[in-house]
């Protein structure tokens, strides 16, 4: 767990900071393409959880065959 959620989510003055290490680290070109692909991801996660819902409910939907012999 990091120290920095220990007491909660952080507050405005906490967030300055994340951005400006952010804002440093990474420099004003890569935010914006760190962004997209961030974006990207969390889109095609949601997307890979509606799949497995999706084919959830679909197997709880068909009716077992049952032979008999």
């Amino acid at each position: 767990m990091s120290t920095i959620f220990l007491f909660g989510m952080p507050g405005m003055g906490e967030w300055v900071i994340i951005g400006l290490f952010v804002l440093i680290f990474f420099g004003a070109k890569k935010i914006p393409e760190f962004a997209k692909g961030l974006g990207k991801g969390i889109r095609e996660f949601k997307d890979a959880v509606k799949d497995v819902k999706k084919e959830v409910d679909e197997a709880g939907n068909e009716v077992p065959k049952i032979d008999d012999k």
